[in-house]
């Protein structure tokens, strides 16, 4: 048995069947885009720790970071004792992503810790209960943001959920936009949301919406800029604060800081984790000043937020995004994983659609070239056959159906396009 065999048999054994598997593969050690699993074998990582590796696997600047301050103080508590890191990290962020004149910044564990915070900060503020989100959209796995997660193989039996949340579609323009152009289609969308709001929660009783403007776990749907646009002009019309989940979608994925960035919109309050730290659990939510401070005391915290190594990380971790120019690396990995993937779809049926934004890039599979039909299997097999041919993906949409890449962004181009080779040579031989 090879080690990775019993790497995944001891598995098996003492973790639950639950926490999934999203590729058949074990890892010893990674370096920049590059996993070796436990028996030697060198992988190509399309994965990026689920985007949490924009700027690579442990960049030395960033191992030192978290060496460094380790040696001085791993913890004592944001709430117990104020430290320097914390606020430098805070001052950074708030500079980097400012929410109107004035902006706050409250630290995480996580993205769904980011979501739940985000969400009691704005029914705090507005005095309302409703919050709406979105089909497809994936918030995390705690019980606010499951209740807002789309896909309901996520939820099974772990219900019941957060009152007062209301689910409207997105505008996927792919399945249902025939017949209309995209800004036509946006604005079907908003009439739609107008009447919502007399058909399901009134506005008056809408603390926020929360949405991402890249779905990530829900297949990497883009929101079209002239709805997003709307959007926010709803939100300050009705007094509902906007959220943007930017977890996936954000520090250089997309080719800026924030997705949100490519449509002039700024959100009231925004959420954040995954590559902010390098891969250290760290997390944040940004917001405009005077609603942070409305939350009443002790109502947000908790003991590990802002731990000093994760601040340590996350430091490093920015800095070095500035030196290499991650938002460029973004733009960059994007132009050729989408020149890649629409000649894909020009040469086999199988791809029904490729989307995305920057460097958050996918492609659809589906049957007879049907947005209806999705194609899981044949997604599954994909996989399968790039992990025996050396390249680590993972899919996406809530049917399992969309392959997608996040591929450290600082990947070589020869490295890049060997992977999207193995890619497409699994599309050719499945599909013959």
């Amino acid at each position: 048995m090879s080690n990775s065999e019993q790497l995944l048999a001891k598995r098996k054994k003492y973790v639950p069947n639950a926490i999934g598997i999203f590729n058949p593969s074990t890892a010893e050690h990674a370096s920049g885009a590059i996993i070796t699993d436990a028996d030697g074998r060198e992988m190509i990582d399309f994965a990026g720790g689920i985007g949490v590796v924009n700027a690579g696997h442990c960049p030395p600047p960033v191992v030192a970071a978290i060496a460094e301050q380790a040696a001085k103080m791993i913890h004592c508590s944001f709430n117990v004792a104020t430290y320097d890191l914390y606020l430098q990290l805070a001052e950074k962020l708030a500079t980097l992503l400012p929410h109107g004149d004035s902006t706050k910044v409250m630290l995480t564990n996580s993205g769904a810790e980011s979501v739940e915070n985000a969400i009691k900060i704005a029914r705090q503020a507005t005095g309302r209960p409703a919050v709406i989100c979105y089909e497809s959209g994936f918030h995390g796995r705690t019980m606010m943001a499951m209740t807002l997660t789309s896909k309901v193989g996520y939820k099974l039996g772990c219900g019941p959920f957060a009152p007062e949340v209301y689910r409207i579609p997105f505008p996927d323009y792919y399945r249902y936009g025939k017949d209309l152009s995209i800004d036509d289609f946006s604005d079907v969308h908003l009439r739609e949301l107008e009447t919502f709001f007399h058909t399901h929660v009134p506005a008056d009783q809408v603390a926020a919406i929360i949405m991402e403007p890249v779905q990530g776990e829900g297949g990497f749907n883009v929101v079209p800029a002239k709805y997003l646009r709307g959007l926010r002009e709803v939100c300050d019309k009705y007094g509902i604060l906007l959220i943007l989940d930017e977890v996936q979608s954000g520090f250089g994925r997309t080719g800026k800081w924030a997705a949100y960035e490519h449509y002039g919109v700024t959100p009231d309050i925004s959420t954040w984790a995954k590559s902010m730290g390098s891969g250290m659990p760290i997390g944040a939510v940004i917001g405009r000043a005077h609603i942070m401070d409305a939350c009443k005391p002790s109502t947000i915290g908790g003991t590990y937020p802002g731990n000093p190594v994760c601040c340590a990380a996350s430091l490093a971790t920015i800095k070095y995004m500035e030196e290499i120019d991650i938002n460029a690396l973004g733009t960059k990995v994007g132009d050729i994983v989408r020149s890649r993937f629409e000649a894909m779809k020009a040469k086999y049926n199988a791809v029904g659609d490729v989307r995305g934004l920057g460097a958050m890039m996918a492609f659809e599979l589906v049957i007879d070239g049907d947005p209806f039909k999705p194609d899981d299997v044949l997604c599954k097999k994909l996989i399968s056959y790039c992990a025996q041919h050396g390249v680590i993906v993972i899919n996406a949409g809530v049917n399992g159906n969309v392959i997608r890449v996040l591929s450290p962004l600082i990947i070589d181009e020869a490295l890049l396009n060997a992977g999207l080779d193995v890619i497409e040579a699994g599309l050719a031989e499945l599909t013959a």
